[in-house]
């Protein structure tokens, strides 16, 4: 699409939005909504959504004006699911009025999101799920059970995957749902890691009435919604932006420097070659954002998130070998309920044990393997027998 709207123009209104809505002495919230109205939250959707039609390469341009000014941003982190998953999904398949009412309050900040889509039996296989919602003309009803939702106790809406049709093979008959959490019949529940805290929940759905205008895509093809969500979900977890020592290198290689007692030559050869690891994983990423602003969020990310997994637990695992004795403290255990996820917070041993949750969320490695493999390298796809198989023929 052909477009007048440049670099130039674009400073010139966000220079206009700072005269009019000065950072200083405005609420953070107005502002934000200011911004969205502008069309300079997210610059490449469309105008009346937060944007201008404009390069979504020209964003930084925004940005970099907006925080030299001190305007406040949205905290990302604390809305990344919105953003980074429900938001391109909700760009892509929904509806006029949906667009409408979602978008400016995911963008400002004013409601949180989540995701319901792996389940008990259907995490590392998701198309195998067994929530069910069937139609009452024009309401569905959902029922079922989700695990390992992140921020579900903060979320006023989700994003929901269910089987709407067990007479089709697992990959169809599944539509696409926007739930809205504090409706009768959501029952979140916290869910306790390895680490102590709860980061993450279950969610349990009992005749939960879902408007047929909350659904995303056509009846059946739930599944080819999903893989919007899915694809920039591995983008947002594996090609985070990180300053080089970021991440889970940067408290090793602290400690390394400032503590040469704990140094032997065996230990020296390995962080090097995690350094040089984690410094390909960083670049690779800034070149899956570039990808990404060209709007092709392609399969590429679940290899960054392969590698961000695999990277992160051999770090965390030198860590401790660094540590000795010292990286196996880990004393506090109080149940913790936390807004964000962190990965590198608090000791080495929390950075071991939530490490582990790095090869399961967002898609197992094993499956992202597959995905690599088939989508990346073009390889034969493993043999299927259950392709063509009803949902409700298959063994469980």
């Amino acid at each position: 699409m052909t477009t007048t709207v440049d670099a130039a123009e674009l400073l010139r209104r966000t220079r206009e939005l700072l005269a009019a809505h000065p950072p200083a002495t405005t609420g953070r919230t107005e502002f934000l909504g200011a911004r969205f109205d502008a069309g300079l939250a997210w610059v490449h959707y469309p105008a009346g959504l937060g944007g201008l039609d404009a390069p979504r390469s020209l964003q930084p341009v925004v940005d970099a004006e907006l925080a030299a000014a001190g305007a406040p941003d949205n905290d990302p982190r604390r809305i990344g699911i919105g953003l980074g998953m429900a938001a391109p999904t909700i760009l892509g398949f929904g509806t006029d009025e949906q667009k409408q009412r979602f978008l400016r309050p995911l963008w400002i900040g004013e409601e949180v999101w989540c995701q319901l889509f792996s389940e008990p039996g259907a995490g590392s296989d998701l198309a195998a799920l067994s929530t069910r919602a069937v139609r009452d003309g024009d309401t569905w009803t959902v029922d079922g059970q989700k695990v390992w939702t992140s921020s579900a106790h903060l979320a006023r809406w989700a994003i929901l995957i269910a089987r709407t049709d067990p007479d089709l093979p697992k990959h169809r008959g599944i539509s696409y749902f926007i739930c809205d959490m504090t409706d009768p019949g959501v029952d979140v529940r916290p869910l306790r890691q390895i680490t102590g805290e709860a980061e993450f929940n279950e969610v349990f759905l009992t005749g939960v009435r879902i408007p047929d205008s909350r659904r995303l895509g056509p009846v059946g093809e739930g599944w080819k919604v999903a893989q919007t969500t899915l694809m920039n979900e591995r983008v947002s977890i594996g090609g985070a932006r990180i300053p080089r020592e970021g991440g889970m290198i940067g408290p090793v290689s602290r400690t390394w420097r400032e503590r040469p007692e704990l140094r032997t030559p065996d230990l020296h050869q390995k962080l090097l070659t995690l350094w040089v690891e984690a410094e390909v994983a960083r670049l690779t990423g800034e070149r899956l954002r570039q990808q990404l602003v060209a709007g092709q969020p392609g399969p590429e990310g679940s290899g960054m998130k392969l590698a961000f997994a695999r990277l992160n637990q051999e770090i965390s695992g030198l860590e401790v070998e660094l540590l000795a004795d010292e990286g196996l403290l880990y004393g506090d255990w109080t149940m913790r309920r936390p807004e964000l996820v962190d990965f590198t917070g608090r000791d080495a041993g929390y950075r071991y044990l939530r490490s582990k949750g790095n090869s399961i969320e967002g898609g197992t490695s094993e499956v992202l393997l597959n995905i690599v493999a088939e989508r990346v390298l073009g390889l034969p796809a493993e043999p299927r027998t259950d392709k063509d198989v009803a949902w409700k023929d298959l063994a469980r």
